[in-house]
């Protein structure tokens, strides 16, 4: 089962965590998150899965930065999230992905216990102007039953950046 977006306010601070919180983010069943202004790309031609790829930040000025497709682009949520008992998924918004904006390549997924920001693996279908603070994602929840492990890896756990691919630690 989704939560409600009354009960998502209900468990704020108990089971939900998100700082900073808006009321006026909170959706009938999410809660929509927004993008920070910095975003990193890959600084390489090929991508390799056994060890670090170089990237490159870009800052997001006031104007807007103007995304090109073909191109991936790492972002975060300017709200940090914790959830207990709950699974946390991510989507973008319908007015986002109407832009041809996508938020996420696969990892919309969450797990229970994940604490940290959301790096959004960003891609757009035509150029786009983004902006820093625009509410750019959602995030709802699931319930979860039986017992459970809470996350708690090292690669992402407790996150303060934009994070790059960190599976070469899988082949450690």
């Amino acid at each position: 089962m989704i939560l409600s977006g009354n009960e998502i306010k209900k468990q704020l601070n108990k089971s939900i965590f998100i700082e900073p919180y808006e009321e006026k983010q909170l959706n009938p069943n999410s809660y929509n998150l927004r993008l920070h202004n910095k975003l990193l790309t890959y600084d390489t031609d090929i991508l390799e899965m056994k060890k670090p790829n170089p990237t490159r930040e870009i800052i997001i000025p006031d104007e807007g930065f103007v995304m090109q497709p073909g191109k991936l682009y790492l972002g975060r949520t300017m709200e940090h999230t914790r959830t207990e008992n709950y699974v946390p998924m991510l989507e973008g918004r319908s007015s986002i992905g109407r832009l041809g904006l996508y938020i996420h390549v696969t990892a919309g997924f969450g797990d229970v216990g994940f604490s940290g920001f959301w790096t959004l693996e960003i891609h757009c279908v035509e150029p786009i102007r983004i902006f820093a603070g625009v509410e750019i994602c959602q995030i709802y929840y699931h319930t979860l039953e039986g017992d459970y492990d809470k996350y708690v890896s090292g690669k992402y756990q407790n996150n303060s950046e934009v994070q790059p691919s960190m599976l070469y630690k899988d082949f450690e």
